[in-house]
């Protein structure tokens, strides 16, 4: 782990994968710290204190947490019923050399972790230890890509909670809503979360 100056009173705390990134965002928030904001991303998380006043004893706090690994079943679950028609799907299958169905039993195998938010609202990061959905993004991005389209790029899956441009290989759809100004909060998935991934038919 590296802590990182980031602005009079930031830090990034910098890490080498997903799964710490989910033990240090979440040891920081459980630490009871004069912080207004921890945000996960991809190797990082970002920490913003209360003040620049309180800067100097934020950092040292961190420095001094062990986070301890986060359970990979811990968290609330969220059901995504999906239906795998892709127009990818068969390009995934080629790539990670299995069959179309080998693909879907695979993706719907065990719960995925939302590991950071971000490129819109409502859009969820999804890892998974051991996964061997591991794929490229397209050579070709998409300028429109349907509202509750399913997707894999290198280690992640996600949802696209709505139409946007993105070069993500599709493998499903779903109904359900990702993000609606309605709720609260507004976006279904958040760091941390549980997404299981459930086949079902057109």
């Amino acid at each position: 782990m590296r802590l990182l100056p980031y602005g009079a009173r930031a830090l990034l705390v910098e890490v080498d994968d997903a799964d710490e990134v989910l033990a240090w965002s979440t040891a920081i928030e459980a630490a009871g710290l004069d912080v207004v904001d921890v945000a996960p991303g991809a190797r990082t998380v970002y920490v913003s204190a209360t003040g620049p006043e309180h800067l100097a004893a934020v950092r040292d706090a961190i420095s001094r947490l062990s986070p301890a690994p986060v359970a990979a079943t811990a968290g609330e679950v969220v059901e995504v019923p999906t239906i795998y028609d892709g127009p990818d799907l068969d390009e995934v299958a080629r790539l990670t050399k299995m069959t179309a169905d080998q693909v879907v039993a695979a993706h719907t195998a065990q719960p995925w972790r939302v590991a950071f938010t971000g490129f819109a609202p409502g859009f969820g990061y999804l890892v998974r230890q051991d996964t061997p959905l591991v794929v490229p993004r397209r050579d070709e991005p998409r300028a429109s890509i349907p509202a509750g389209s399913v997707g894999l790029a290198d280690e992640f899956s996600g949802i696209y909670p709505t139409a946007s441009p993105g070069g993500w290989q599709l493998i499903g759809h779903t109904e359900l809503r990702l993000f609606d100004l309605v709720n609260d909060p507004p976006a279904l998935l958040r760091p941390g979360a549980l997404v299981q991934f459930v086949a079902v038919d057109k």
